[in-house]
């Protein structure tokens, strides 16, 4: 296998670094840790690895964005220095003169890498001999670093872990079990809900959480106070409920939540039906009612698949809701269900909560998760080659 490789001097690699951050502290390095193994393939072939990721949703270039802040624990795991390339795309310093390993600063930091700009592209193909795709969570963007640079390259591979998720969401998808419930949770409803509209006819239940669930509320009246929604939300709501009317489909919402006057100083923390939420308060977690509706939809799953948290987890005393939904679902994969569960809030927060190994399977990816199960396959990886033949 390695006579495949036996011309080439530098591997230019996609990952997904887009860690979860908290007051400065990476919080949960799983995705960096499940690029190891591709990466060190290369290394121990005599390859000078390039790395190139985002992280977060920048405006414009920003030190709270910054990828210097995984060269030290990328360091610690591949025990060997990283050379951080802050400026790859306005200065030209010699490779072969630093470690093996680069990481580039923020590909967001340009507009060129969403938009898919292709003079973007190809200045970020010269910074290998070979393009490899091991950033299973952003596979199903089309954004210059996943898309537009492959037409620069010649060969082109998926990594070990990308092909590891192919491979195992492909055996679920031929292979569903009933009934089958879908968890979403978080705030990012327009990038989700044309994915969940997939769902209708095919999982028994949508159980809908978190920031998402807010723009649901309103729609049908109800009074969220200061909680997440925007106005184009509820067109988009609009026509998921009506597509869902037409479906066997149960949608679920939530019927009481969490609210509060200040996330910042967590003061006047109370529960109110969810319709009912004072102006001055916003909601941040799911109530007590609606954790055992969520139950019992849970127990009686023989597939589960959760993406996002029931709210801001992140803060203990929002938490309560997503450590229980977690809880119900390790019950539920214990009793015979298979539970899959993605997104990088929600794999942080089970970690966290000490239940990672308690789930059936652990996705890098949240969107590209819900993606693969809608179209069986990620357009922008179809035509890339396993780096060997193994199947792993």
């Amino acid at each position: 296998m390695a006579d495949n490789f036996k011309s080439i001097k530098r591997v230019l690699m996609r990952v997904d670094y887009n860690v979860p951050i908290n007051n400065g502290v990476i919080s949960d390095l799983t995705r960096i840790q499940a690029t190891i193994p591709t990466i060190n393939f290369f290394l121990n072939l005599g390859k000078q690895v390039v790395l190139m990721s985002h992280l977060g949703r920048p405006k414009a270039e920003s030190s709270k964005y910054s990828l210097k802040i995984l060269v030290k624990p990328l360091s610690g795991l591949l025990k060997r220095d990283v050379f951080f390339y802050k400026d790859w795309l306005t200065s030209q310093i010699n490779l072969d003169d630093q470690p093996d390993v680069v990481l580039l600063e923020n590909l967001r930091f340009y507009s060129g890498e969403i938009n898919n700009d292709k003079v973007f592209a190809e200045n970020l193909s010269r910074h290998g001999d070979i393009y490899v795709n091991d950033a299973f969570g952003v596979s199903h963007r089309y954004h210059a670093s996943t898309f537009g640079i492959l037409s620069f390259f010649k060969k082109k591979y998926k990594g070990f872990l990308l092909s590891k998720e192919i491979k195992e969401l492909t055996a679920l998808k031929n292979n569903p079990k009933t009934p089958f419930t879908v968890l979403v949770g978080g705030s990012k409803i327009g990038s989700k809900i044309h994915i969940l509209k997939t769902f209708l006819g095919i999982a028994d239940n949508i159980l809908i959480g978190g920031g998402m669930a807010f723009p649901f509320v309103k729609k049908n009246g109800g009074d969220i106070g200061e909680s997440l929604c925007l106005d184009e939300e509820l067109d988009v709501v609009t026509d998921f409920l009506l597509q869902a009317d037409q479906n066997n489909t149960n949608i679920i919402l939530p019927i009481d939540c969490v609210v509060t006057d200040s996330i910042k100083n967590r003061s006047n923390i109370s529960i109110k039906k969810i319709d009912k939420i004072p102006s001055n308060c916003m909601g941040v977690d799911i109530g007590p009612q609606t954790m055992q509706i969520f139950e019992k939809y849970i127990l009686d799953s023989k597939l589960i698949l959760w993406n996002g948290p029931m709210g801001i987890a992140e803060i203990e005393e929002f938490s309560q809701g997503t450590k229980k939904i977690a809880n119900l679902i390790a019950s539920a994969t214990h009793l015979g269900a298979y539970s899959l569960i993605g997104g990088g809030d929600t794999v942080s927060d089970v970690a966290r909560f000490g239940l990672k190994q308690q789930f059936s399977y652990v996705s890098t990816g949240g969107g590209a998760m819900l993606e693969f199960f809608k179209n069986n396959y990620l357009e922008p990886t179809k035509d890339l080659l396993k780096i060997n033949n193994e199947d792993y």
